[in-house]
């Protein structure tokens, strides 16, 4: 449980830094405490897919990441932001992803900020 809301905290934090830097990725609300439960939200929704959906578009991609030496990655990661940002729509979250390079730079960003919050905070693993 411990590590769940470690991971949630890191997904959120690495989102609202993306929000922050890039700006066709939005998070719209009337105020700031609506802001913050649909950006933990959207966390929740983000570690889904990568729970549940990446692996099998990792698999599926194993060919084009043996032949790019791994550069698929970020194609990988903008998609799963992408589908992160249809499926918030779909929730009625107010988040949004405008277009694919977006979704590169803003995926490179949160497997950045992801990194060093793993490393900062605890995970119950000890």
């Amino acid at each position: 449980m411990k590590n769940f809301v470690v991971k949630t905290v890191a997904n959120s934090a690495a989102l609202a830094v993306a929000i922050w830097l890039l700006a066709d990725i939005t998070l719209t609300g009337n105020s700031t405490s609506k802001k913050v439960i649909t950006l933990v939200l959207v966390a929740l929704v983000f570690g889904v897919v990568n729970f549940l959906v990446k692996p099998l578009v990792q698999l599926l991609t194993l060919p084009l990441f043996i032949l790019t030496l791994g550069l698929i990655t970020l194609v990988v990661n903008a998609l799963m932001l992408l589908l992160t940002s249809w499926l918030a729509e779909q929730l009625s979250l107010s988040f949004h992803v405008e277009g694919f390079w977006t979704a590169v730079l803003g995926g490179l960003i949160i497997s950045v900020v992801s990194w060093a919050m793993d490393v900062i905070l605890p995970d119950g693993k000890d």
